[in-house]
């Protein structure tokens, strides 16, 4: 858009956990849920700000603690890796919370703090519905009360690619998203990926 190639760009997030979930697995399957979102993304009127900046990084090394360990060219499906459960997420739950948490803090602090911001200034903090205690502590330690956090995970679980679209629903059906808000997008995923998103809500 920046270009003047595309006017509009619909981005849309959508898993079906479901299909990857080992049931047996109490501990990782109760986390997840299906779900989708889109978002139109368009150019802002003159004069007015939208997107102001973005973080994203990669830290390979959170690999063998949130991935599928068959399907890709490592190990191709086969009938032993599906006899053997390959094709089901795997979770170190502690190691994730830990990351997750100090990267979902970085971050926001980093891109406002590249911005002339700091976290009193935003409205709306936008996370991830990774969990609920991941939330909690994030909010914590950048000092935004409940009424600055969207929190749904408790309604859909970890629908992983669709949590942010769909808590963005979530907070305009509630009035919590208004023309001229600070918000901040942010997410913490497998591999580790980490990103976050800050812009100026401009409808």
């Amino acid at each position: 858009m920046a270009a003047g190639t595309h006017k509009k760009v619909l981005v849309i997030g959508a898993d079906v956990m479901s299909s990857i979930m080992n049931y047996q697995d109490r501990a990782t399957c109760v986390l997840f849920g299906d779900g989708a979102g889109a978002v139109l993304v368009e150019p802002t009127a003159p004069g007015e700000e939208g997107v102001l900046d973005f973080h994203h990084d990669i830290d390979g090394a959170g690999g063998c603690f949130l991935y599928m360990p068959a399907g890709g060219s490592l190990n191709p499906a086969s009938h032993k890796t599906v006899d053997k459960k390959m094709h089901y997420v795997h979770q170190e739950g502690k190691e994730v919370f830990k990351y997750a948490v100090r990267r979902m803090v970085e971050v926001p602090k980093l891109l406002l703090e590249r911005n002339g911001f700091s976290p009193a200034d935003l409205k709306l903090l936008v996370p991830h519905q990774a969990n609920q205690r991941i939330i909690r502590a994030t909010a914590d330690r950048l000092g935004l009360d409940d009424s600055r956090v969207v929190l749904n995970i408790s309604k859909y679980g970890n629908t992983t690619a669709g949590t942010i679209p769909i808590a963005l629903v979530d907070a305009l059906s509630c009035g919590r998203l208004k023309k001229g808000d600070l918000v901040m997008l942010l997410a913490v995923g497998a591999g580790y990926t980490t990103g976050g998103l800050l812009l100026r809500w401009v409808y």
